[in-house]
């Protein structure tokens, strides 16, 4: 995959992204007031945000715990072959109870996030829906008691330090 460059954003459209990262729902006409601008030019830096691929969507997040869902767990992946990859991602995917999946380093080479009703529900999907795929020779779960805090990465105006 292609390294893309880094987005520049000025001093406004920081303002912006902060207040839409505390409420994606905000009337634009009430961002633009209390930005104090035109509601014709925050609709356009946020085409333009959007256009350029920083802003990805505005939903609302579900509460898996009042929707029953009592364990949350991560599952490691080992591969047979690196060949198989894309093909156990996608089959990763249909199963709905995997809300997240990301290439890492090292022995296992996917990382999953599972949500399932209690342990017995969590076994059966890891045995009986990500061990039988063709590709998968192991996985490594860790039981995750609490999420302590989720965020979005930091917005900085140019990381001097890093660049």
């Amino acid at each position: 995959m292609k390294e893309k460059e880094k987005i520049k954003l000025d001093a406004f459209d920081h303002r912006i992204v902060d207040e839409l990262t505390k409420d994606a729902r905000v009337p634009l006409i009430q961002l633009a007031k209390k930005l104090k601008v035109s509601n014709t030019l925050i609709h356009q830096r946020i085409k333009k945000l959007k256009d350029v691929g920083l802003l990805k969507s505005a939903s609302y997040s579900l509460d898996p715990w009042k929707l029953g869902y009592k364990t949350s767990a991560y599952t490691q992946i080992i591969l047979t072959n690196s060949k198989h990859h894309r093909r156990v991602t996608e089959k990763l995917a249909k199963i709905p109870e995997i809300v997240e999946c990301v290439n890492i380093s090292g022995r296992y080479a996917l990382m999953v996030r599972i949500f399932a009703y209690n342990n017995r529900h969590l076994r059966d999907i890891i045995y009986e829906k990500i061990q039988p795929i063709e590709g998968v020779e192991g996985t490594n779960t860790i039981i995750s008691f609490e999420t302590a805090f989720s965020r979005n990465v930091p917005i900085e105006v140019e990381p001097e330090n890093y660049a």
